[in-house]
């Protein structure tokens, strides 16, 4: 009867310390860098002014969610973060029946990144690729300019995203 009970209690427990395994209070970034120099993005697309967006973006919210400090001198920053803005694209979400006319669209910026550790010449990512996007109206007085800024916003969230740590 005892060994049955102590046989209870050590599954129990190891069933306990299994299900604890998945967390950890580590930092979602790396501790190896602690500035960045955030490049203006090139862009490939007939879309203009659309790099000076995203890059003020991408730099924001470095800054405000991630542990890194942005720097103005490249040659102050442990690392930098280049890349180049793809496809700029619009498309229809929903259509008028009777007329055929958009009721909303879409707009969807496509950018490719890389983020290199200057110190070592490492690439911490490599030729990246990310989308984002975003719908608008004209009916609610929103035109693509609208969407396109907005799917830059959601484009640098998602760039940020890319530079946790994976585990």
């Amino acid at each position: 009867m005892k060994t049955t009970g102590l046989i209870y209690a050590f599954s129990l427990a190891a069933v306990f310390f299994a299900g604890c395994s998945g967390y950890t209070n580590q930092s979602l970034y790396t501790d190896k860098v602690t500035s960045i120099y955030v490049e203006m993005f090139d862009n490939t697309t007939f879309q203009r002014d659309l790099e000076y967006d995203l890059t003020n973006a991408v730099a924001k919210r470095i800054d405000t969610e991630t542990p890194y400090r942005i720097v103005s001198d490249r040659n102050r920053a442990d690392t930098v973060l280049s890349g180049k803005i793809t496809a700029i694209n619009s498309s229809a979400l929903t259509i008028e029946r009777e007329t055929g006319r958009a009721l909303e669209d879409q707009a969807e910026i496509t950018a490719q990144f890389s983020w290199k550790n200057l110190k070592t010449g490492e690439y911490l990512l490599e030729n990246v690729t990310a989308s984002a996007t975003a719908s608008y109206s004209q009916f609610q007085q929103q035109g693509f300019n609208y969407a396109s800024k907005a799917a830059a916003n959601k484009l640098a969230e998602r760039i940020v995203e890319q530079m946790q740590v994976k585990w």
